[in-house]
């Protein structure tokens, strides 16, 4: 599925990845190339779990955390569409961001699908406790010839965790790693099978 890797790339907010049972099952889940891939990244499987800081490994401040959202934000007329948003609960846009954004140590992905990724949020309260981030990707996820996506703005894990850190790190170093990566995946993914051809 992955393609050999050197040395998984630094990056300085950590990745912790909630993934829902089911998913480990699919031949094209992506959460394990995330791991592969970046130095401060982690896995977990399951439905519900006590808190952040026993998953984080480590004391972890929820106001240093945010989850990527499902919901979508909130625009007006006057507000913009923006790939990438901090939100509050209500799905308005926050007004200065910067601050809490520099501020983050880490950042939670749900693995699913649609419906699998709100039984983890609904099942694991502590997340509302995190920042919320929003993403509205400008182009569908390019794992949706694979795997169909229920809405447009819906992204492949590895999508999501590359735009999130296009925003989030000082360098695309990360970002562009997980893209690498998931290029190696689909194009596996294309290649006839040897054994259908004989």
């Amino acid at each position: 599925m992955t393609q050999d890797m050197a040395e998984p790339v630094d990056n300085r907010i950590f990745v912790l990845i909630l993934q829902h049972p089911q998913e480990r099952r699919e031949a094209l889940s992506t959460a394990p190339l995330i791991t592969a891939t970046l130095g401060r990244a982690k896995l977990v499987i399951g439905l519900s779990w006590a808190g952040l800081s026993r998953l984080a490994g480590e004391a972890a401040e929820p106001r240093r955390w945010a989850v990527l959202h499902l919901g979508a934000a909130r625009a007006d007329q006057a507000t913009e569409r923006r790939e990438f948003m901090l939100v509050d609960r209500h799905g308005e846009p926050i007004a200065q961001p910067k601050a809490i954004l520099a501020g983050l140590k880490g950042i939670v992905l749900l693995d699913g699908t649609w419906s699998q990724a709100k039984t983890l949020w609904w099942r694991n309260p502590w997340l509302l406790k995190l920042h919320r981030i929003v993403l509205d990707p400008p182009r569908p996820a390019r794992l949706g010839r694979f795997r169909r996506e229920p809405r447009r703005d819906a992204l492949s894990t590895i999508e999501a965790a590359a735009l999130a850190l296009r925003h989030l790190e000082t360098t695309s170093q990360a970002a562009d790693a997980l893209d690498a990566a998931l290029d190696g995946m689909l194009a596996a993914a294309r290649r006839p099978d040897r054994r259908a051809a004989r």
